[in-house]
């Protein structure tokens, strides 16, 4: 959940977080219709989704690519290649362990070293989504263990770094969480520590 105010740094005006409405509950997500005070006083209300958070982790091979995973994604009725990633739905769990997890689960590896890259907010405009981006070193193979229809169908697709800018410019890679984090795990491996 948000917090209850907000300070406005350029007009050093306070926008009020009033409380949400909730309209729909899904298994992940739930639709609220939110009502905030504006810096005059006036109400205003915003349909947002909230959502419980997610970690989308680049995982690097000793080869130094990234393992990316091809994935149907029914809201725009395509497949992706994307960086793997997930909700963080178990209640309590850091979240560098849903990120290894989620490595586990979908791409059949276990890191022996996850970073944190950033935290970013996907969709701020409607969606409360924040991810958490890492890079995963130190790979170890496991057996994945997959779940739902989406999942069982995955392609694991080794992509080296310097082939990155060209898909981006392709339109091969297009999901943002998985451009973001590929340049900044590029970054971090050149960088050297």
């Amino acid at each position: 959940m948000p917090p209850e105010a907000h300070t406005g740094a350029a007009h050093g005006a306070d926008f009020v977080h009033l409380g949400d409405e909730e309209r729909f509950r899904g298994w992940r997500i739930c639709v609220v219709e939110a009502t905030f005070r504006a810096p005059d006083g006036s109400e205003f209300h915003r349909d947002v989704v909230r959502h419980p958070g997610a970690v989308a982790v680049v995982p690097v091979s000793d080869r130094s690519t990234a393992l990316l995973v091809r994935q149907y994604r029914g809201p725009i009725d395509r497949w992706l290649l994307e960086i793997p990633a997930g909700t963080r739905d178990v209640q309590g769990e850091a979240p560098e362990s849903t990120a290894g997890r989620e490595l586990e689960e979908e791409v059949g590896v276990r890191a022996a070293h996850i970073e944190h890259l950033a935290t970013v907010y996907n969709t701020p405009g409607f969606c409360d989504e924040e991810t958490l981006l890492y890079l995963g070193t130190g790979l170890a193979p496991v057996t994945p263990a997959r779940h739902g229809q989406e999942e069982e169908h995955i392609e694991v697709v080794e992509v080296p770094f310097e082939e990155v800018d060209a898909m981006v410019g392709s339109g091969r890679i297009t999901d943002a969480q998985t451009i973001l984090g590929l340049m900044l795990a590029r970054r971090r491996l050149r960088s050297g520590g």
